[in-house]
C-alpha cells in the first residue's frame, strides 16, 4: 500500500513513524513533511492547504491512501476532494471537521443532542458578547470559534479582562476571522483530559487518553501554546469512566454527526473536563492531537496503516485494536520566546546521543549539509515508553539534556506526581 501523509509537524512525524513499522506499506510520501520523516519517508514539496497539489501527488505517486494530519486542510475540504476524485482517504469531510473550525457549531451540537458540555452561548456580535458577559455570575471562559492553532482560549481572571479579550476579538480582530465569532462558556474545574477515538461513521474505537500541557512554563505558567509535552495514560482515567466516556460522549457525538447529515469519519477528539458531576465535553478536535499522538501512538501494538485503510473504507468493525501496557511521556523542546516572537535557522546538537527514546521532529529542517535546523516554535518532542509514568518521565528528561540549541525552552514538569492530579 503506498500512502501519503499531509502535514509536517511532530503529529505527523509520530504517525509516519507508526506507519513505517507496518508490513502493509510500501512506499510512504510525506507533504511537506519536516527533517524526522525524511528518513523515513519521501517528503514532497507540497502544502498541506495546496489542496490541487496534494491531489496531483496523490495521482503522480500512484496513492492508496491518503491520510490527512492537520485541521486545516480538512476544515478546507481536502477529503471532499480526494473522494471526488475516487482516492481513499483517512479524515473527515469538510462539513464534519466543522465539530473543530465552529466552536460554535461544536457547541449546538451538545444541545440539541444532550451530550455533556460547558454551559455557555457563542455569538457574532461584540454588543451581545458584552451584554451577555455583564449578566454573568463569576469569570467565565472566552473562546475563539474558529481555527486558532491552540491559541483560541482564554482564561481571565476577572470579568473586565474577559470583556476586553472580547473587544480585542471580535473588535480588534487579533484573531483575525477565527475571533470574529466567540463563545463564552463555564469555567469547569476537574481533571481535564485528551480522548481519542477511530470512528468510520458507525463504529466507535477509543483509544488510550493523555493529558497536555498548554501553558508555556512550569506550574502551569505563561501563556497558552499548542501544547508543552503530554503524557498517556493518565493513573485516575479508569476503566469505568472510560466507559461513560465512549457511551455518553463519544457514540453520541458520532450518532448525532450522522443525524445532522454530517457523517463524521476520522478521528474523533474530545477535550474533556471530568469533574465531580462526570466528563463534560470543552472542546472538540478533527483529527490526532498534537503532542498527545507523540505519546499515543508509541503505546498502540496495532497495525496502523490497517486501521486507517479500514476506516476510509467503512470497515473500522473487522480490525483489532490494541495496546501495549505501560505509560508515555512527551517533553516538548521549543524556541526561545516561543508562543511570542522566537527566531530560528540553529543547529541542533546530540540527537545522536539519544538512548531509549524518540525524538519526532516539528519544527526541524535539514541544512544542505545535512545538519538539522530549527524552523519553528515547537522544535521537537522527546518521548519515552516505560513500566509506568516515572520510568517514562525519567527516560524522556534523561534525553531531553542530551539535546541541545540555542535558546532552547522546556518545561520541566511534564507528568510530575503534583501536575497529573492538577484541578483547574
Amino acid at each position: 500500500m503506498n500512502i501519503l501523509l499531509v502535514g509536517g509537524g511532530g503529529r505527523e512525524h509520530a504517525i509516519a513513524w507508526k506507519l513505517r513499522q507496518s508490513p502493509r506499506v510500501t512506499d510512504l510520501f510525506v507533504a511537506p513533511g519536516n527533517a524526522g520523516t525524511a528518513g523515513i519517508a519521501v517528503n514532497l514539496p507540497v502544502k498541506a492547504s495546496d489542496l490541487e497539489g496534494v491531489v496531483r501527488a496523490a495521482r503522480q505517486h500512484h496513492i492508496d491512501l491518503v491520510v490527512v494530519g492537520p485541521e486545516d486542510p480538512l476544515a478546507l475540504g481536502l477529503v471532499d476532494r480526494l473522494d471526488a476524485e475516487g482516492i481513499a482517504a483517512f479524515g473527515p469531510s469538510a462539513a464534519a471537521a466543522e465539530l473543530e473550525a465552529s466552536k460554535a457549531f461544536s457547541k449546538d451540537i451538545c444541545r440539541r443532542h444532550d451530550i455533556p458540555h460547558a454551559r455557555g452561548a457563542s455569538f457574532t456580535s461584540s454588543v451581545d458578547a458584552r451584554a451577555y458577559l455583564e449578566r454573568w455570575d463569576g469569570v467565565p471562559v472566552v473562546k475563539a470559534s474558529g481555527l486558532a492553532l491552540g491559541k483560541g482560549a482564554f482564561l481571565p481572571d476577572t470579568k473586565e479582562e474577559a470583556l476586553q479579550i472580547i473587544d480585542r476579538l471580535m473588535d480588534d480582530g487579533v484573531l483575525g476571522d477565527a475571533g470574529r465569532t466567540v463563545v463564552i462558556e463555564e469555567r469547569l474545574s476537574g481533571r481535564e483530559v485528551s480522548v481519542f477515538a477511530f470512528t468510520d461513521g458507525r463504529t466507535v474505537v477509543p483509544m488510550l487518553s493523555a493529558c497536555d500541557y498548554k501553558r508555556a512554563f512550569d506550574g502551569d505558567e505563561g501563556p497558552n501554546t499548542g501544547g508543552m509535552g503530554s503524557y498517556c495514560p493518565p493513573p485516575w482515567y479508569d476503566a469505568a469512566l472510560a466507559e461513560t466516556v465512549r457511551t455518553a460522549i463519544l457514540e453520541p457525538t458520532v450518532r448525532a454527526m450522522a443525524a445532522e447529515g454530517r457523517p463524521y469519519r476520522g478521528v474523533l477528539y474530545g477535550g474533556l473536563m471530568v469533574g465531580e458531576d462526570g466528563p463534560k465535553v470543552l472542546e472538540y478536535n478533527c483529527r490526532f492531537g498534537d503532542p498527545e499522538t507523540q505519546v499515543v501512538l508509541p503505546l498502540l501494538k496495532s497495525d496502523l496503516a490497517e486501521i486507517l485503510w479500514a476506516e476510509a473504507n467503512n470497515r473500522l468493525d473487522e480490525v483489532t485494536v490494541e495496546w501495549s501496557d505501560g505509560a508515555c511521556v512527551g517533553v516538548v523542546m521549543a524556541s526561545g520566546g516561543y508562543p511570542d516572537q522566537y527566531q530560528t535557522g540553529y543547529p541542533i546538537v546530540g540527537l545522536g546521543a539519544v538512548e531509549d527514546a524518540i525524538v519526532f521532529h516539528a519544527g526541524a529542517r535539514l541544512a544542505e549539509d545535512g545538519s538539522v535546523l530549527t524552523s519553528g516554535g515547537r522544535v521537537l518532542t522527546v518521548a519515552a515508553v516505560g513500566a509506568d509514568l516515572i520510568e517514562a518521565r525519567a527516560k524522556a528528561y534523561r534525553n531531553v539534556q542530551r539535546i541541545h540549541f540555542t535558546g532552547c525552552h522546556y518545561r520541566n514538569d511534564i507528568a510530575a506526581p503534583s501536575q497529573q492530579a492538577v484541578i483547574d
